[in-house]
């Protein structure tokens, strides 16, 4: 994937898909510590411990009639390019959160793309899911909710 806001769409599909009814998007930029962090936790169906040590393996998908599941293993190595690293904490009934993190100034990170489209296609496509999307500057400690 060739930006971020089209990993944030894969994985809020994905949080819909497990039965979520809510889901919160958080980046945070913190340039005193040179990190991008995104963060998107859901209300789904959730995980357990077998799945999410497996979900990262692109081979290994939950979806009936899918021989792979790239999504997150493509969210890793997009953080990992850029010197950073993929949490993923989820309860099976409880929901899941995904946190990923990336060295703001790396060459390799890539671009937040257009988040503000994505965010609109997600509400308009779902009007069902309670979505929250949030921007934090910890910089200027100013918050931008959209």
């Amino acid at each position: 994937m060739q930006d971020l806001s089209l990993h944030i769409l894969d994985v809020v599909e994905n949080s819909i898909r497990a039965g979520a009814t809510e889901v919160n998007v958080t980046l945070t930029e913190n340039r005193a510590e040179n990190l991008l962090t995104l963060e998107i936790g859901d209300n789904g169906e959730g995980m357990d411990e077998a799945t999410r040590r497996q979900c990262l393996d692109p081979f290994f998908t939950t979806k009936e009639r899918k021989d792979v599941g790239l999504g997150l293993s493509l969210l890793a190595q997009s953080a990992e390019e850029s010197g950073g690293k993929l949490v993923i904490e989820s309860v099976k009934g409880k929901g899941t959160k995904i946190i990923a993190t990336y060295r703001l100034n790396h060459i390799d990170r890539r671009p937040l793309g257009d988040l503000a489209g994505t965010i609109r296609c997600l509400r308009e496509t779902h009007p069902e899911i309670d979505l929250l999307y949030k921007f934090e500057d910890t910089h200027s400690q100013e918050s931008d909710k959209r």
